[in-house]
């Protein structure tokens, strides 16, 4: 029986340790196993990466079309079809009347907020910087094009629709001045940017609580700066020099515009923060959030 298991730890031995190969051995030696790793999943067949790009684009959408449509200035009581509403600020009067950029903003807002609790610091950044790029590209093709010399039959085309020189009417609208770009990006960066810190510090005061508090809060508090500074930039240290008093009073009917309207999108915050959690699967939802808040 000794023997007999000498012989067996022997062969086993010899197995895992071979002598040396004859030297007219011609067979091949064996192939070590390399372990295969799995393929990695391709980056968009990931929900959260698909979710990120769509919310980036629909935000970079809406700041490039709030830049350019905002040259439209529209009273809000003759929208409404209501009575005249006359405010009186700082010595200033004056009555609703907003650029046609408002009706974006407030979606802007929201996909801050959006883009806050799911990715966090670095995906606000990412968007504002990509959104800021993008309306500075627009605006250097749309000077582009104003000056290019324009065909003469094309000047007259429109005065059936009462524009009798429609490169002027194209320059008017499409050449906003060079004050009013330099004071909405510079306004648009710090506020992102002051969004995003005042986010993440309520919640870490809040913890996963109180969705509208830090998604209004930081709001509140960014969009005073936007507010004031973009009309400081553009119309006091601008050409048209506005007085003090009536910065003061034009800022602060914005600014509570602003306000009225990030409260109304509150329900549209927890819709999407829904919507989102149904789309990525509650557990996934709840790691980008987690990762976000870090």
């Amino acid at each position: 029986m000794a023997s007999d298991a000498i012989y067996t730890c022997a062969a086993s031995i010899q197995q895992r340790h071979p002598g040396p190969r004859p030297v007219n051995d011609s067979t091949p030696p064996p192939t070590p196993a390399i372990a295969i790793a799995p393929a990695p999943t391709r980056l968009l067949e990931d929900r959260a990466v698909r979710l990120f790009i769509a919310l980036a684009a629909f935000f970079c959408c809406n700041a490039v079309l709030a830049e350019f449509i905002g040259v439209k200035i529209f009273a809000l009581e003759d929208t409404l079809g209501i009575a005249p509403l006359q405010w009186n600020l700082f010595g200033q009067q004056g009555s609703m009347s907003f650029t046609a950029g408002t009706l974006l903003w407030p979606v802007v807002f929201l996909m801050t907020d959006v883009v806050n609790e799911f990715y966090g610091r670095r995906g606000v950044r990412a968007i504002s910087w990509l959104a800021a790029a993008l309306i500075v590209y627009g605006f250097l093709f749309a000077f582009a094009a104003i000056a290019l010399a324009p065909a003469g039959w094309w000047v007259q085309a429109a005065q059936a629709q009462g524009v009798p020189d429609y490169q002027a009417a194209f320059a008017a609208v499409f050449g906003q001045g060079l004050w009013t770009i330099a004071g909405s990006l510079v306004a648009f960066m710090l506020g992102q940017l002051i969004d995003v810190a005042v986010f993440h510090r309520i919640r870490s005061a809040t913890g996963e609580r109180f969705v509208w508090l830090r998604a209004t809060g930081s709001t509140a508090v960014s969009q005073l700066v936007d507010s004031f500074v973009v009309l400081y930039i553009a119309f006091v240290l601008g050409p048209q020099h506005w007085p003090t008093s009536l910065f003061l009073a034009v800022s602060t009917v914005n600014y509570g515009y602003k306000m009225l309207a990030a409260v109304a999108m509150i329900p549209l915050i927890y819709l999407m923060r829904r919507f989102i959690t149904g789309y990525l699967g509650a557990a996934r939802a709840r790691q980008l959030r987690d990762e976000a808040a870090a």
